[in-house]
């Protein structure tokens, strides 16, 4: 178990803000995370819980405990892969199309580890991971026990589970436990991965072939963290009631949509921020980026607070050019 005192989060955070936290603990096994557990019972001092730290966003140092999973692992099954929560996520979905474990490939090129999936239920081109959790392995940091949870259990939705509304804090995880399918069905009517395919002439599509074109696609469109920091996607996807969209739909031409049922559609955030002109704007060291209006960059020694109050701006322009209030999909301490 790593225990490191006054430490630099730096390297935790994709945006490349310098934090320092109180205190770093990373568990490498299930019986260490017993033991981070023990010390967060008995220790005073808040406590956060990170991934890979794509989704996170510091505003300041952390004033207490950091915590992050080192378990590494991947375990097939008949039609499962049970990984460890430290595992890299675009690692078991390379690895689930390279050995006949189909259905994730959408999902590939999301940065973040196992265990952030099934906390934030990670999605991209009509794919959610929700799809595929079977089980959920954990600490119950209040009484250290190893706790099975069933999917069904996570109450998933939009980016949202249970573990981050009213199980936060409560769980180290473990493992995670993907069902998936070994006949390829590949999913091709979300955004421009049929326009994709055509361009390239891919006729007979094969699994890795899909994989390689969502990498392709998001390479275009989103920057590698280790050149200029982001978070990717900063803000959700809105839905909202159908009568609302119809209303907007009337005044813009074209505007994008995705229904999600009889009553509901989901605007797209980037386009609505695009819009408003935001794309491509700097304000300070904090920017939007110009291929993609959905993502937040640090042109270079910004603040998390610098990139806070460019959300803020974009925040208002948008409610005052739409109606509608979008919210950041990051983890803003």
């Amino acid at each position: 178990m790593k225990d490191i005192h006054d430490y630099s989060l730096k390297q935790h955070n994709t945006f490349g803000i310098e934090a320092r936290c109180d205190r770093f603990l990373e568990y490498s096994t299930a019986d260490e995370a017993k033991a981070v557990a023990d010390i967060l019972r008995q220790s005073a001092q808040p406590f956060l819980i990170i991934g890979g730290g794509s989704n996170l966003l510091l505003t300041q140092d952390f004033k207490g405990i950091v915590v992050r999973s080192a378990i590494k692992g991947i375990t097939p099954q008949k039609d499962t892969l049970r990984c460890g929560s430290g595992e890299v996520w675009d690692d078991v979905v390379d690895y689930s199309v390279k050995h006949g474990y189909y259905g994730m490939e959408n999902l590939s090129w999301i940065p973040g580890d196992v265990g952030a999936s099934a906390v934030q239920n990670i999605g991209a081109y009509g794919v959610e991971v929700k799809d595929f959790i079977e089980t959920i392995e954990a600490i119950e940091i209040a009484s250290g026990a190893l706790q099975l949870i069933d999917a069904a259990a996570c109450r998933y939705a939009y980016r949202q589970s249970r573990f981050k509304g009213e199980w936060k804090n409560q769980y180290l995880i473990t493992h995670v436990t993907y069902r998936t399918q070994r006949d390829f069905q590949p999913k091709l009517d979300y955004g421009n991965i049929r326009s994709e395919l055509e361009r390239r002439n891919m006729t007979h599509l094969t699994a890795t072939q899909l994989r390689e074109v969502i990498i392709g696609i998001r390479q275009e469109k989103l920057p590698d963290p280790a050149v200029m920091g982001n978070a990717g996607s900063f803000f959700m996807n809105p839905i909202v009631e159908r009568s609302q969209y119809e209303a907007l739909a009337s005044q813009y031409e074209n505007m994008p949509h995705y229904t999600i049922d009889a009553n509901h559609e989901k605007i797209p955030a980037g386009w609505m921020i695009d819009q408003c002109g935001w794309k491509g704007r700097t304000v300070g060291h904090a920017g939007v980026h110009d291929r993609q209006a959905l993502v937040l960059v640090n042109r270079g020694n910004a603040t998390g607070q610098e990139i806070v109050d460019l959300c803020r701006m974009i925040q208002r322009d948008v409610k005052e050019k739409f109606g509608i209030t979008i919210k950041p999909e990051v983890n803003i301490i």
